[in-house]
């Protein structure tokens, strides 16, 4: 299990893994009701994302994958006026963008078989943290905090949605892996206390956050999260700033390494992708 979550005190994201049971890969994982009891919100995600994607969405109870008592006290399910305005966003920022860009069927083969949306943010009390999400086994998302989110603040929405393509980056590296050789461009700069060190130290090491430091799984994520939720003037601007000629080159290498990779194994105009997102944040 991928997550990422952020700092209670410091809003700083992370991740955690842990395995977790397979889900079937050839069907939703939840049984969608008929066309004679869907309501209004059913209605939605069968026309928007169930049927044309095979995503089932879980909104209604949190589900059994949380066993840890601490954990799930915090946890409710997702108000239900917030339900489709969030997966609206979803579709927009996330599924929309592959597929005018990747093709029709993209999503379909790349695509976790569920969405859970939880109303409160996940609480780690063992270390102070609140969870935005995670990406299962690569067959589901879980979206937390759906509840908190105001989806009128750009800002916030450029940060829950990174948390989005950075969990998805997971399951398609998972469908298609990436070369070893990006994890030689900053060998030394992985370390397990990446906590202990802050975003602007990490930039000058050639990592784009504190966080892409845990290891090379998670410093690809967060490459493709920040090149696609900033956008390229912006990415161009942060890079451009850094000071540590090592450190702008090493990031400068991993662009290039996650634009070929998209390329290479996907078929996918990375930059054209990243001026789609854009555009959906923008609307």
């Amino acid at each position: 299990m991928k997550k990422i979550y952020i700092l209670a005190m410091t809003v700083a994201l992370t991740t955690a893994c842990q395995k977790e049971k397979a889900l079937d890969t050839e069907k939703s994982v939840i049984e969608e009701p008929s066309a004679q009891t869907r309501n209004s919100i059913e209605q939605y995600i069968y026309d928007s994302i169930q049927k044309p994607y095979n995503v089932g969405v879980l909104y209604k109870f949190v589900d059994n994958d949380f066993s840890d008592e601490n954990q799930k006290k915090y946890l409710y399910p997702a108000t239900e006026s917030n339900v489709v305005p969030i997966l609206k966003k979803l579709k927009r920022i996330w599924i929309d963008p592959y597929t005018r860009i990747a093709g029709e069927d993209f999503i379909k083969g790349a695509a976790p078989r569920q969405i859970s949306l939880i109303g409160s943010w996940l609480v780690n009390e063992e270390n102070g943290t609140i969870t935005l999400g995670f990406a299962d086994s690569g067959m589901k998302i879980a979206l937390f905090g759906v509840d908190k989110i105001d989806l009128t603040d750009r800002d916030r929405v450029r940060e829950y949605f990174h948390t989005v393509h950075h969990e998805y980056c997971h399951i398609v590296n998972q469908k298609k892996p990436y070369s070893d050789e990006f994890a030689k461009i900053t060998p030394s700069g992985y370390t397990a206390v990446w906590n202990n060190h802050t975003d602007a130290e990490a930039l000058q090491l050639g990592f784009i956050s504190a966080y892409a430091r845990a290891n090379n799984i998670e410093d690809f994520a967060e490459m493709t999260a920040h090149m696609l939720i900033m956008g390229k003037t912006a990415w161009d601007t942060k890079i451009n700033a850094i000071t540590s000629a090592t450190g702008k080159e090493a990031l400068r290498k991993k662009e290039a390494f996650v634009v070929n990779y998209f390329k290479s194994e996907w078929n996918i105009d990375f930059y054209e992708l990243q001026a789609e997102v854009q555009r959906k944040i923008q609307q």
